[in-house]
């Protein structure tokens, strides 16, 4: 039977030295976005959400309303400020 020798790795600490040297390296390599860029698209995801917001809440009063015209009790309209 021919033995085989696991191959040692080195020890928890100079693995973890080796990965936060090479981390720091990578984000030495980033190319970060300006305090411009990130007003612009902070802006596009806040009017994305708003919008989406807007929508839901118009398909939400439509599916209420269409619930509410079914036969029996309480034919009337519902709004979102007079729940």
């Amino acid at each position: 039977m021919a033995a085989t020798t696991k191959a040692k790795r080195p020890n928890l600490f100079k693995r973890l030295g080796a990965f936060f040297v090479k981390s720091w390296s990578e984000l030495k390599k980033v190319t970060w976005p300006t305090f411009k860029t990130v007003l612009k698209n902070l802006g596009i995801v806040l009017l994305v959400v708003l919008a989406f917001a807007v929508i839901i809440l118009i398909a939400d009063m439509i599916f209420a309303n269409l619930l509410i015209s079914l036969p029996g009790e309480g034919h009337h309209w519902v709004w979102p400020w007079n729940s």
